[in-house]
């Protein structure tokens, strides 16, 4: 399961990474006007789900320690 979530998470920077340069180019390109807001918007649903699994994968390491150390108290 952890690897399909760090694989995800890569995955999802990479879209994340496009929907900005796509946003920047948007912009310039629009003379003055605003670009349409689906281009506006697009970055956040990745960002949202990047928030998430970047928080699971942070996380991840003190729940392991904590399950370890949890396991080891009870079987004294």
């Amino acid at each position: 399961m952890n690897k399909w979530i760090r694989q995800g998470h890569r995955w999802l920077s990479i879209a994340f990474t496009a929907a900005v340069i796509a946003n920047f180019v948007a912009l310039a390109r629009a003379d003055g006007g605003t670009p349409p807001a689906w281009i506006t918007y697009a970055p956040l649903p990745p960002l949202f789900l990047l928030l998430f699994s970047g928080l699971y994968l942070f996380a991840l390491p003190y729940a392991t320690r904590w399950r370890t150390a949890r396991r080891t108290l009870h079987s004294r």
